[in-house]
């Protein structure tokens, strides 16, 4: 009996002993598996983080100052290029345009002068002080109180000159004269330029929008270093940088094209 008794315990104990193993075997596993659910967690979210903390700034913020101008003269502007010079030549009778240049839009920095020191046909400064069109004059870095402003100017058949200035938000003409300043040589410089460009304002600004998507923002009539004449186009693409194209006035060959960065 005491044999038996003794053996019994000892099973006993052997077998609480193999439970006891078993249980704490359980509960390690289970907090292994706990960790390396709560590791990958953190792993995740440690992914997610970054994400959020490198959002890129927007588009606005990375403007440089030229093209904050040219977004906020043309954000207001309602009016487009072709329209404007249509309004401008139906003041005078028989005209053709010689300059159009929306103003506020680089009137202070003209990235694009003439190739020659002649300019424009129009180069001479105003007898009023008004802004020219070719960004002689004195610049507007924002619309005015009555919103932005097309300046153009337009020839009759013996050259002479008369500006033209119409509201670029609803179109109406607000200042018609003629340039009281030019002389004899001045009109028959304009008249030789205008007879020489056999290709329209209208048909260079085509050619340099198929080039660059964009508005038009000015078109002057150029000399192209005594090899002709040029229409002079800027275009301001969605990047509000702006593009200037020197297109050949007799054939709407591009000669030239250069990008202002700023």
């Amino acid at each position: 009996m005491n044999s038996a008794s003794s053996r019994s315990r000892t099973l006993q104990a052997v077998g609480a002993l193999s439970l006891a193993a078993a249980t704490a075997l359980l509960m390690t596993g289970c907090g292994q598996s706990s960790d390396s659910a709560s590791s990958a967690a953190t792993s995740e979210a440690a992914k997610v983080v970054p994400q959020k903390q490198t959002t890129s700034p927007s588009a606005t913020a990375q403007l440089t100052e030229d093209q904050q101008e040219r977004k906020t003269v043309l954000d207001a502007t309602k009016v487009t290029f072709d329209d404007a010079a249509t309004t401008a030549t139906g003041e005078v009778a028989g005209s053709k345009l010689v300059d159009l240049d929306l103003e506020g839009v680089d009137d202070d920095d003209n990235q694009s002068p003439s190739p020659t020191a002649t300019g424009s046909p129009t180069g001479s400064p105003s007898p009023t002080g008004s802004p020219s069109p070719t960004g002689t004059g004195s610049p507007s870095a924002s619309p005015g109180a009555d919103g932005p402003v097309w300046a153009a100017e337009v020839a009759e058949k013996d050259g002479t000159i008369h500006t033209v200035r119409i509201n670029a938000v609803d179109g109406k003409v607000i200042e018609a004269r003629v340039d009281a300043d030019q002389d004899a040589d001045d009109k028959k410089q304009t008249a030789d330029w205008l007879a020489q460009a056999t290709q329209t304002p209208q048909q260079a600004a085509k050619v340099a929008t198929e080039k660059k998507k964009g508005t038009v923002t000015s078109v002057s009539l150029e000399d192209n270093e005594g090899n002709g004449v040029i229409w002079q186009v800027d275009v301001v693409g969605s990047d509000w940088k702006k593009t200037t194209f020197d297109v050949d006035a007799k054939n709407d060959t591009i000669v030239r094209e250069e990008t202002d960065e700023d």
